[in-house]
């Protein structure tokens, strides 16, 4: 046939190697999965965090009780529930929210977080003033319902309505301005 030495035939052509982006779907699947498990883990993070804040609280509170019952000093019982609920407080909710409350404003803020109004109301308005008296001064307080009030309080905590509320109202102040 044509057996022509000069026959221009061209090199063996390679295909383009093959590129890294966009990856396979198999590739997308694993970062969505490796994503998906990274927000599953850090969610039980906290929520195991804020049982165990509430957890540590109650035990908190029934060393209090305990201590109480071997003392029987009301003024210590007060000083030490007014510490207890102020430490839980900034551990439930924002430091900014609650650390620099005292007086009224306080025992309004316990009753805004809890489904009564046993703070403002009733036996829980001896703690704004706890921390303020002297060591000896008399107080005539109902301990045990006190104590109840406490760990009532404490067991619904964190109140989501609350921090519901107190985002609306930063969102509608900071529209109006």
């Amino acid at each position: 046939m044509n057996s022509s030495p000069a026959l221009e035939l061209r090199d063996i052509h390679l295909p383009e190697p093959i590129s890294w982006w966009p990856p396979a779907p198999g590739w997308w699947l694993l970062l969505f999965t490796v994503v998906l498990l990274a927000v599953v883990f850090w969610w039980a993070y906290k929520q195991r965090q804020k049982k165990r804040a509430r957890r540590d609280s109650l035990k908190a509170l029934a060393d209090i009780r305990e201590q109480f019952s071997h003392h029987q000093s009301p003024a210590k019982l007060l000083r030490e529930l007014s510490v207890l609920m102020r430490r839980s407080c900034i551990t439930f909710y924002p430091r900014t929210l609650s650390a620099s409350l005292t007086g009224e404003d306080w025992l309004q803020f316990l009753d805004a977080t809890s489904a009564n109004t046993a703070f403002c109301d009733g036996v829980g308005r001896a703690l704004a003033s706890a921390p303020y008296l002297p060591e000896r001064a008399q107080h005539s307080i109902d301990s045990q319902a006190l104590l109840d009030l406490c760990e009532t309080w404490l067991r619904a905590q964190p109140s989501k309505h609350y921090l519901a509320s107190m985002r609306a109202t930063k969102t509608r102040s900071g529209a109006q301005r």
